[in-house]
């Protein structure tokens, strides 16, 4: 009884040991090809969920089935013009037939060395084929506040470059010349963008020299203006002050008659009502303008000036 027992354990373990082994699973974002002695046996297994297959035999290898990135080599190359330019890049891919890449690249890292022959001199041939403009820009989009001359954009030398094909369509096509090529490594290549394009050290500086030259350029015009527009408002404000003074004066000028007008017709009148009283006050002021301590003057007792120092009312 004891040995049927043990026999009955073993049995069963045996048999979760097969069925352990037999059993594999797939989720959503993999893909799995069974090869039996090296060689694909079956259809690939796309659709997530659980599978069987001969235990200690088949072997099941799994593969990606979202997108993949590829970064390319930072590298020169020079463009039509041969101006040397850094450029760096990267694509975007996904295993598409998973037994044809088994059997061609067998796993990423072959084939992202596959995705390096192909796609680095497809890049190269494009971006040697076009000027440097046609790998920056995309289309004729006016650049604005690069207009030195605005009463003649056209002497604007960036204004004489015409964009006929442009960045994207460059991409699309090295994405086009790429595609056919991994398409045979059950690769699909779905983008194809460049990262990044800058100068050479060896012509950063010179160009940044040109940029700066240009910006003072423009700098230099906007400081011009203001200035003129500044010497504008200063004229206006003169002349709007002088304009405001001198009607300021006129007023000030017509009300001070008009109240000098005033104040003479009510002493002409005061006066006019006793005309000795008017002649003593008079008199007297002019006693107190004309003579002080350092005065000398000679006239006659009978002078008329001195009429009120003697007491003599009666000629008036």
């Amino acid at each position: 009884m004891k040995s049927k027992g043990i026999i009955t354990i073993i049995a069963a373990v045996a048999f979760f040991l097969v069925a352990f082994a037999s059993a594999y699973t797939v989720d959503e974002t993999e893909q799995v090809v069974v090869t039996q002695f090296g060689k694909v046996v079956g259809q690939p297994k796309i659709e997530p969920g659980l599978y069987f297959k001969i235990p200690f035999i088949q072997h099941a290898t799994y593969f990606p089935k979202n997108l993949l990135a590829w970064d390319g080599d930072p590298g020169q190359i020079p463009t039509k013009e041969k101006t040397y330019l850094w450029v760096d890049t990267f694509a975007r891919w996904k295993i598409v037939d998973p037994v044809k890449f088994f059997q061609t690249v067998n796993n990423t890292v072959s084939a992202l060395g596959r995705l390096d022959d192909i796609i680095d001199p497809a890049v190269r041939n494009f971006i040697t084929s076009y000027n440097l403009i046609e790998t920056v820009r995309t289309s004729n989009r006016e650049l604005e506040g690069l207009d030195i001359d605005d009463e003649n954009p056209r002497k604007n030398k960036r204004n004489l470059y015409s964009i006929n094909t442009g960045r994207e369509k460059i991409t699309e096509g090295i994405l086009e010349q790429a595609k056919p090529k991994v398409a045979k490594f059950g690769i699909d290549l779905v983008d194809v963008k460049l990262k990044r394009i800058n100068y050479v050290e060896e012509v950063r500086k010179s160009v940044y020299g040109r940029m700066i030259a240009e910006r003072s350029q423009i700098a230099e015009k906007f400081r011009s203006e203001g200035k003129g527009e500044a010497r504008k408002i200063l004229g206006e404000k003169e002349r709007d002050l002088k304009r405001i003074t001198s009607e300021a004066y006129k007023t000030a000028q017509i009300i001070k008659g008009k109240a000098d007008a005033t104040a003479t017709k009510l002493f002409a009148e005061a006066y006019g009502i006793d005309p000795k009283f008017y002649s003593f006050v008079k008199t007297l002021e002019v006693y107190n303008y004309a003579l002080d301590k350092n005065s000398s003057i000679v006239l006659s007792t009978d002078s008329e000036f001195f009429k009120y120092l003697k007491g003599d009312f009666s000629k008036d």
